[in-house]
């Protein structure tokens, strides 16, 4: 038979004062199961190193506490249960049994779970951050029941692993927090649509930002450069023009246009006579990001894309794109004779380049793109043993830096020229 308490008594407002220790005790291991448990690694990693200053000395603090989360978890319900199981005990002796029934589960709704939980749903993180010691006291208490219940948990569902976003689903996430999406975001339009252009560029290849080979500017390398074709190169605006041989899917290098500048148009220098560069090659299933990468080596800002005619679709090349099978064809198709002719005369401008021994940054930086810029010369020999496409490959469209790049901002890029014949 329980001993019941008069009122006034000592022993009553101690029994008082515990039954009001465990409910604030109940609302608080209550509040912090769903405070805690609701802060993903991620989201504490982030605000750990990006978040406000105040931020990150809470998630400093959280973060050990939270990651291992079945421990945790039983270790607050083990807490928040025994606090609910002992109220009623403390409640009988001072009131009748439905009465301590009633108000026990009165105040274990009201003060023990609703309230709490709507605080440390709001402020959990800095709750959590206060009470992180207190939490880790109690792991100990509770290990030798907690850790058993944890480890179960664990080989039954498994370690929760963070919850990282799909690129679709980051790009929704960008989008909502653009300030066009009205939920207070603050990235601007172009912010947002910059960093959707980055998420989808490793899905588009190179079909997808080339321009057809029909559609074009190109110049056959056995034309002469008289009054008509310069005047058409000037008309174009282009920096760069692709020089074919025989047919204009042959691409077999470029042209500078800034090369031509001290050409007569009078003498009609032919155009093998000029300094031609040699174009990379790549698949056009190549994603973007693999192209970029290649255009920042500086072989070239431009490149071929050829389509394969055989089943295997793949490229020989000594250069592999980010271990996938994508090849690049950077040095084209050579004969003997113009490996040779073309090493010595590397080596000779190489040597002879000013600063060539220069230690300091400036001078490797020299050192880099001049060897860079020799390497990549198309080098004519008599007119004969032109380079051509391998026969299992076609030339259907040329790339540029300039395409990769529309396609991150996701907006034309209008230049000088672009602008004259729009206002044309």
């Amino acid at each position: 038979m329980a001993v019941e308490y008069q009122c006034c008594e000592t022993q009553f407002f101690i029994r008082l004062l515990i039954i009001l220790l465990l409910v604030l005790f109940a609302g608080l291991m209550s509040g912090l199961t769903l405070g805690l448990m609701s802060l993903s690694l991620v989201d504490l990693e982030v605000l750990a190193k990006s978040g406000t200053p105040e931020d990150r000395k809470h998630a400093v603090k959280i973060l050990p506490v939270v990651r291992n989360q079945h421990l945790l978890l039983c270790t607050l319900l083990i807490c928040n249960a025994a606090a609910m199981e002992a109220l009623p005990i403390f409640l009988d002796s001072l009131v009748v049994a439905w009465g301590a029934v009633l108000i026990s589960v009165t105040l274990i709704l009201l003060f023990g779970e609703i309230i709490p939980q709507s605080i440390c749903s709001r402020y959990g993180l800095a709750i959590g951050a206060t009470v992180a010691p207190v939490v880790r006291v109690l792991v100990w208490i509770c290990f030798p029941a907690a850790y058993p219940i944890s480890k179960l948990l664990d080989f039954l569902l498994g370690h929760r692993h963070a919850a990282l976003f799909r690129r679709a689903e980051l790009k929704t996430l960008v989008n909502l927090h653009g300030n066009e999406a009205g939920k207070g975001g603050e990235l601007t339009h172009d912010e947002t649509t910059i960093i959707a252009g980055a998420l989808e560029l490793s899905e588009k290849t190179a079909s997808d930002a080339m321009t057809p080979i029909t559609e074009i500017f190109s110049v056959d390398i056995n034309s002469k450069l008289d009054r008509d074709l310069m005047n058409l190169i000037l008309e174009k605006g282009h920096s760069r023009v692709p020089i074919y041989y025989e047919v204009p899917t042959n691409i077999i290098g470029l042209i500078l246009v800034k090369n031509l500048l001290t050409i007569d148009s009078e003498e009609e220098v032919p155009v093998k006579s000029v300094t031609i560069r040699r174009i990379p090659r790549v698949p056009e299933t190549m994603p973007l990001y693999d192209i970029l990468n290649e255009f920042q080596k500086g072989h070239s800002h431009m490149a071929a894309v050829v389509r394969h005619s055989d089943k295997t679709g793949q490229l020989s090349s000594n250069n592999n794109a980010h271990g996938r099978d994508v090849k690049v064809d950077i040095d084209g198709v050579k004969t003997p004779q113009e490996n040779t002719l073309k090493s010595k005369r590397s080596l000779q401008k190489w040597k002879s380049f000013p600063n060539s021994n220069n230690s300091n940054r400036g001078g490797s930086r020299s050192r880099k793109w001049s060897k860079n810029m020799y390497s990549d010369i198309l080098e004519i020999i008599d007119g004969n043993s032109l380079p051509k496409l391998p026969e299992k490959e076609e030339a259907v469209g040329i790339i540029t830096m300039e395409d990769v790049i529309e396609e991150l901002l996701q907006e034309e890029i209008f230049d000088e020229t672009d602008h004259h014949f729009e206002d044309s």
